[in-house]
C-alpha cells in the first residue's frame, strides 16, 4: 500500500511540476501569449514557482525512490513559497498591482506542497525511523 501512495503522488507531483514550469516559463520567457493572458503578474513570485517546479521534480523523483532527503526538499519547497507568499503580501499591501487570483493560487500551492512533503515525511522519514 505504501509503494502505490508514493507511486500515485510521484505521478501526481510530477504531473503538477510540468504544469508549474510551462506556465512559469511561459510568463518568464513570454511564450505563447500567456503572459498577456495572466494580467498583472508579480515576476517574484512567477521566479519562485519556476524554482519550486524543479523542486518538485526533484521531489517526485525522491518519492518513486523512497529517498529521506524528498521530506527535507518538499519542506524547503513549502519555506520558499511561504517567504514569496509573503513578499506577494507585502508588495500587495504597499499598493503593488497583482492579480487577486495570485493569492488564492498561492495558498493553494503552499498547502499542495504541504500536503506532499506530509505524504513523503508519512511513508519514508518516519517509516524508516521506526
Amino acid at each position: 500500500m505504501k509503494t502505490i501512495i508514493l507511486k500515485i503522488s510521484g505521478t501526481i507531483l510530477t504531473l503538477f511540476a510540468l504544469i508549474t514550469l510551462f506556465m512559469s516559463t511561459s510568463v518568464i520567457f513570454d511564450l505563447f501569449g500567456i503572459r498577456e493572458k495572466e494580467g498583472n503578474y508579480v515576476l517574484f513570485v512567477v521566479i519562485s514557482n519556476f524554482i519550486a517546479a524543479f523542486m518538485y521534480l526533484l521531489g517526485a523523483y525522491g518519492l518513486f525512490t523512497e529517498k529521506k532527503w524528498s521530506t527535507k526538499l518538499l519542506l524547503i519547497t513549502t519555506t520558499i513559497l511561504i517567504v514569496s507568499f509573503i513578499g506577494l503580501l507585502i508588495h500587495a499591501n504597499s499598493g503593488g498591482i497583482y492579480e487577486h487570483k495570485t493569492i488564492k493560487a498561492m495558498l493553494s500551492r503552499i498547502a499542495i506542497t504541504g500536503a506532499f512533503a506530509g505524504i513523503s515525511w508519512y511513508f519514508i522519514t518516519k517509516k524508516t525511523a521506526q
